[in-house]
């Protein structure tokens, strides 16, 4: 394995797990318009407990009703690529929270190209 680092741009989205887009989850349509946007990546998380701004708590536990618990989507890419990126979430998200932050990037790559992990073999 080969070991790059760099200076890159972690864009977090935090919505509601019942937040939709056109009848669709809206964490999956900004991971697809991600993936259609050439971004490295893109995860989401699901949290088991918090608030946002209508500072009711959404959790997990079983005796609560609630649940719409907070989603974030994670992306992180050049500054350039993210910010060009932002415009499709303005059109997405009406209520949510939207965090950049610069991150020192540890990319692990596969030196051999082919898969194979230090000896390891795929069948």
């Amino acid at each position: 394995m080969t070991r790059s680092t760099g200076r890159e741009l972690r864009l977090t989205v935090f919505v509601g797990e019942n937040d939709t887009w056109h009848h669709r989850p809206l964490s999956t349509e900004i991971v697809h318009r991600a993936h259609a946007a050439g971004l490295a990546g893109a995860s989401v998380f699901r949290g088991v407990e918090g608030f946002g701004a209508s500072s009711r708590i959404h959790t997990s536990r079983i005796l609560s009703l609630s649940e719409d618990l907070p989603v974030a989507v994670l992306i992180v890419d050049t500054e350039e690529r993210v910010r060009a990126f932002l415009p499709q979430l303005d059109e997405l998200v009406t209520e949510g929270l939207v965090v950049l932050d610069d991150c020192e990037v540890v990319r692990y790559t596969d030196r051999a190209g082919d898969g194979s992990r230090g000896g390891e073999t795929r069948e």
